[in-house]
């Protein structure tokens, strides 16, 4: 299934106000809004990439307890970044200090900043084109480290900032390196 963009013209854009109405009355679908106004429509996905991601959060959620390093957020979180855009990884982890610098209102709204940290796992239904920039956007809003995972290709790409994305193929684990101090992710 392919993702569904809606392009509108400048002055018919949604302002964040009306956006967060747009996905209020449309609670069963999940949308992401680009820097450039664009909407997209994300697919829902098949039963293997929801029993992968079901399995990361798991992970990260068993580290975190021990650890008490932050905040994670599943793929139905959505991030309000500097650029404008509005976006949703599969996994997102923001440190405790700034997870908690956030009034309650800001908490409650799609958050006000870029995650620390962003997984994106790739799934049938995306373009491998796509993924890659939409990791592109992260790293240019301020995320300190981002996964990209391809299980089908057994393929990760490692984004750090100011630095060109590491791709790797059959690794069997990832590093949380400086970031997330002391998780590692098992893969394949």
């Amino acid at each position: 299934m392919e993702t569904v963009r809606m392009h509108f013209a400048e002055d018919m854009r949604f302002t964040d106000d009306e956006f967060v109405r747009f996905c209020q009355d449309n609670p069963s679908l999940r949308f992401e809004r680009r820097k450039n106004g664009d909407i997209i429509l994300m697919s829902l996905t098949g039963g293997e990439t929801g029993n992968r991601n079901f399995e990361l959060s798991i992970d990260f959620g068993i580290w975190n307890r021990q650890a008490k390093w932050g905040y994670f957020f599943d793929s139905s979180t959505a991030f309000r970044l500097p650029d404008t855009s509005v976006l949703s990884p599969d996994v997102a982890g923001v440190s405790r200090a700034r997870w908690e610098a956030l009034s309650e209102q800001q908490r409650r709204k799609f958050v006000p900043l870029c995650p620390d940290f962003v997984l994106e796992l790739k799934s049938p239904s995306d373009r491998l084109a796509d993924a890659k920039q939409k990791m592109v956007d992260w790293m240019d809003n301020g995320c300190q480290l981002g996964w990209l995972i391809d299980a089908d290709t057994r393929t990760a790409y490692v984004y750090r900032p100011d630095s060109e994305a590491e791709e790797i193929t059959n690794l069997t684990c990832l590093s949380g390196e400086a970031i997330l101090p002391g998780f590692t992710l098992s893969l394949f």
